[in-house]
């Protein structure tokens, strides 16, 4: 019996600092470089005011995880912005980075 995600998570991912044999991914800042490139990309209404360029994007955002910096990428961008997201999937491929999937939680509200 498979487990289906739901629609507003299908493929969502993070992209793990370490390469597909263990190194770490250099620039130390190579997970805000990313989540700055793809900041332009928000929900519909939302990332005005003065400040908004100085905001990630909820699709594309820095974390860590077990202690390794990295990038989760909501599947949401997939529907807002195809090249985009293709461009991050792109960007883990080349550089050779783990992507795994994820599954993202609600936001409390």
């Amino acid at each position: 019996m498979s487990v289906q995600k739901p629609a507003e998570q299908q493929d969502s991912f993070f992209i793990v600092g370490q390469t597909s044999n263990g190194r770490q991914f250099r620039p130390s800042d190579w997970a805000e470089r990313l989540c700055g490139v793809m900041a332009c990309f928000k929900p519909e209404g939302t990332g005005g005011g003065r400040d908004s360029h100085l905001q990630y994007s909820p699709y594309v955002t820095p974390t860590v995880v077990n202690g390794v910096k990295s990038v989760v990428v909501n599947g949401k961008l997939r529907a807002l912005e195809p090249l985009a997201y293709h461009f991050v999937l792109s960007f883990a491929k080349d550089n050779d980075l783990q992507v795994v999937d994820a599954c993202l939680l609600p936001e409390k509200k």
